[in-house]
Formats: structure tokens, sequence, C-alpha cells
């Protein structure tokens, strides 16, 4: 039985972990950690993890890049895993808990959808093939809560497009500042935000009289939170190194 903290408990995505561990029975709950400790179940939440009654087997961090610091704190002194699930980060930070990999084990990545990381391998097939030839814009739709934008997991299928066309290709976020015809080398960024929209993201290839567009949508908030479950219970007892998708499906 894995023995899992979650970071960021009182949020949205953390509640909705703790839903999914629920109807599992190979982990469980044992703490929370948030700035609102308000204790809605048979787990204590704490601000700090220091203040955990009990050393978890892995942490699941669903907070605020904010909280980055205090979490890396005690992961790297108790030897604890840790699943990053939290978006926003910026460069340094993302280097900082790569770093950390170094010393424990560390599960990293921009979408814990298995579908968004097939379509990050979808999209580097079509790029190899089609790159050359085809202008590449990718389309990213969230709620009207969410801050970042773009979205990590767009920025994480841009990445993944450039590295696959030898990081040839710049990216344009804000199209409207500039007076002048589409670059080929572009990638272009479009972040929208309304409603209730979980996920939505779209790459799509435009060619000479031909569109090829690749598509994943997320109806619920449970696909994200049952990859990292599935994250944190595959973590347990691994070596330190940095971990991601590519090694939980293989």
């Amino acid at each position: 039985m894995t023995k899992i903290v979650i970071c960021g408990a009182n949020g949205k995505m953390g509640k909705t972990v703790y839903n999914c561990i629920c109807a599992r029975e190979d982990c469980k709950v044992v703490g929370g950690i948030d700035v609102y400790t308000e204790q809605y179940a048979d787990f204590p939440i704490v601000a700090n993890p220091a203040e955990l009654p009990e050393k978890p087997d892995v942490i699941i961090d669903y907070s605020n890049p904010a909280s980055l610091d205090m979490l890396l704190e005690y992961c790297l002194s108790t030897g604890t895993p840790a699943v990053f699930a939290t978006t926003g980060y910026n460069d340094e930070q993302i280097s900082r808990i790569k770093a950390a990999g170094s010393q424990i084990p560390v599960f990293f990545t921009f979408n814990m959808s298995l579908g968004i990381n097939l379509l990050v391998q979808l999209a580097k097939k079509a790029a190899d093939i089609l790159g050359d030839h085809f202008d590449i814009e990718i389309v990213e739709k969230h709620h009207n809560q969410k801050i970042d934008a773009p979205s990590g997991t767009a920025i994480m299928l841009a990445n993944a497009i450039n590295e696959t066309l030898d990081n040839s290709r710049h990216y344009v976020y804000d199209r409207h500042s500039q007076r002048k015809k589409r670059d080929k080398n572009e990638i272009g960024m479009h972040a929208i935000r309304g409603g209730t929209i979980v996920g939505e993201h779209d790459v799509i290839f435009a060619g000479h009289d031909e569109v090829i567009t690749l598509s994943h949508s997320a109806s619920s908030k449970s696909v994200f939170a049952e990859g990292s479950i599935n994250a944190a219970v595959y973590l347990v007892g691994k070596e330190p190194g940095l971990y991601d998708m590519a090694n939980l499906v293989n």
C-alpha cells in the first residue's frame, strides 16, 4: 500500500486526486499540504511539509510554483520521491526540479494524461515527415481560472516538435503585434481561456491545399489525477533519477 501526501490538498486538483485514490486499493492518502489547512477527510492537512505527522512513500504536487522551495527542501532532506504535476514553473524552477533527480526519484512532465503524451509522440512523427513543408501552429484552450499561458502542455508539444526539427524553430506568441508575413521557421502558440474547459490542445500542420490537425480533449480533471497517481505508485522504490510518462508506459 503506497502512502501518499497531496501538496495542494485543498485545491480542485488536490481533491480530485484524493477522490481517485479513494477508489483504488493500491494506495492511500496519509496527509496533505496546503496554505488552507481545513480538513475535509481522514488525513491531516498542514501548511508546511515539515509538520507532517509521518513520512509518506511519495508526494504528489498539484499546488503552486511558490511551494517549490519548501517541497524540494523536505523531499531532499528526507529522501521522499515526488511527482511534480503543478503548471507555471519558470525555467529556473524546472532546472531545480530536474537537478533534484540526482538525489531522489522525481517524476516530472507538463501533462499527466496518457493521451496527451501519445499526442506528443504523434506530433513528433508528423513533424519529422511534414516539418519542412508545413506551417505548424499550436492552439490550447482552458478554463477561465487558469493563470499561465500558453499552457505547459503547449510548450511541451512545441519543444518536442522543435527537437525533432533540430531546434530550428522559434516560438511566436503574440502575432497581432507583428505586421509581416509568417516566417517559415515559426511555431505559433495560441491560448484561449473561457468557461470550464478542462483542457484542449490542437497541433495544426498547414501545408499547400491541405491541413492536418492532431487533437486531444480532456473532459475531466480525473484523467490528470489518475496519471499522477499511477506515476506516484510507479516511483516508489525507484533509484534517484528523472522520470516521465515514457518510463511509465514502457
